[in-house]
């Protein structure tokens, strides 16, 4: 049985591994793509920001093509995105060309947010859920750190090596596309949107191979029940949904208030900034793709063993310490340990809000409304995420470093203090009985 949901969840957590090389493989050229076409900071911000603006787009359309189409179908559009923007971008004769294809891609990370975790989520048992579904950060940091390592490797090779970084994207995007063939669509949505009961019951048998046939009709009928118990009570926006609603947007807003795609997207300028060359810049950036995927590992380990609680709350303190220390270095001037603080910032994002925030969001929502759900995280992540990023060179330009490292970690104490107050634990419990647990009752 774990074979098959293994072999089913990395297939569709590969979404997260393009994901994560199209969000950060813009890293390497960033500098260059400036030079070539004379951009301003204003157009060279869009142009850098351009993907982001694509996500937030698919993350606010792409609870409809999941909910709707099916979560299947949409996995495999989301690979055709990955693969025109890869091919466009590598080929982009000017900036507005390039910053259409860029859009492109974003469209398919905004949408793989939605898609991947929440298929992952509905086929994983209780008992696996957070291991599984946390595997699309892993492949996400995965993703990240073949970036910096594949724009390390073509840093030089030629004087169009920038294309290339951007257009290699197109080869894992083909072999993930047709692997999402094979994987078999989600039984919740089989069961509650198609109302196709039998299939639904076949793919529950594949997954639970070990149980009975009794059991399964049971896990069918609490499933079919859980969605017809809100068909008279289908809207979203409703008063008995607010503290999941809540939950999602704040855990969304936290993540990125960290900094971290800021930090991911420029982490060879901001290493530039203490001193280093930029050659050297470029090989630390691969030591944060190396410590993000260590600690995600281990996040993933620790996560139905210690629980999503208590991991955030280890991110929290971790954030707070290196953003503290990493603006005090600016400060000060002290430029020796900000590699190090960074690398830690990066480890205690990985082992907390990483390899936390798709998990959560995919299991807060009630059956019917989790599409919809995982919408509103992902839509808010982007948003701020395109905002940041697109905004930081000027932001670092305006205001000295240590500002910008300080406001973030003033962030990261009240993302403590919400941890604390509101965040429930949601380890080992099945997705219809965390519904009761919030208090939205079947």
């Amino acid at each position: 049985m774990f074979s098959r949901l293994l072999i089913w969840s990395l297939i569709s957590a590969l979404a997260g591994f393009l994901f994560g090389f199209d969000t950060v493989v813009i890293s390497g050229a960033e500098k260059t793509i400036q030079a070539v076409w004379g951009l301003s900071d204003e157009l060279h911000g869009l142009a850098m920001g351009a993907a982001l603006w694509g996500t937030v787009l698919g993350a606010f359309l792409g609870g409809w093509p999941t909910e709707n189409v099916g979560r299947k179908k949409t996995l495999i559009a989301i690979g055709v995105l990955y693969f025109v923007s890869a091919v466009w971008s590598g080929l982009a004769t000017d900036v507005y060309s390039f910053i259409i294809a860029r859009f492109i891609g974003g469209l398919g990370v905004g949408v793989s947010t939605i898609a991947a975790p929440l298929y992952i989520s509905e086929i994983a048992p209780p008992g696996l859920r957070g291991r599984l579904a946390g595997m699309f950060q892993f492949n996400i940091v995965f993703g990240i750190l073949a970036a910096f390592l594949s724009n390390a490797l073509l840093a030089g090779t030629s004087e169009h090596d920038w294309r290339w970084m951007l257009g290699v994207e197109a080869f894992p995007a083909l072999i993930y596309t047709v692997l999402c063939f094979v994987i078999p669509e989600s039984p919740r949505w089989l069961i509650g949107h198609e109302g196709n009961a039998a299939e639904g019951l076949r793919v529950l048998m594949m997954i639970n191979p070990g149980r009975s046939a009794d059991a399964l009709q049971d896990e069918a009928d609490v499933i079919a029940a859980s969605y017809a118990s809100h068909s008279k009570t289908s809207r979203f926006w409703t008063k008995r949904l607010r503290l999941p609603i809540l939950l999602a947007f704040l855990i969304a807003f936290f993540n990125q208030l960290s900094g971290i795609n800021a930090i991911l997207y420029f982490a060879p300028r901001i290493f530039e900034l203490t001193g280093l060359g930029s050659r050297a810049a470029l090989l630390q950036s691969v030591g944060i793709g190396i410590t993000n995927l260590v600690f995600t590992f281990i996040g993933l380990w620790l996560i139905d063993r210690l629980g999503r609680r208590t991991l955030l709350y280890i991110g929290s303190f971790g954030y707070i310490a290196s953003l503290g220390l990493c603006s005090w270095a600016f400060f000060s001037e002290y430029y020796a340990i900000v590699p190090a603080c960074i690398f830690t910032f990066i480890a205690a994002h990985a082992i907390g809000q990483g390899a936390v925030i798709w998990v959560f969001i995919s299991e807060i929502f009630p059956n019917q409304h989790r599409a919809a759900g995982q919408t509103l995280g992902s839509f808010t992540h982007w948003i701020f995420a395109a905002a940041l990023t697109t905004f930081f060179p000027k932001m670092v330009t305006a205001f000295s470093p240590g500002y910008v490292f300080l406001f973030f970690c003033g962030m990261m104490v009240l993302q403590l203090i919400w941890v604390k107050l509101m965040v429930p634990e949601t380890k080992g419990v099945p997705l219809e009985e965390i519904q009761k647990q919030l208090g939205i009752e079947l």
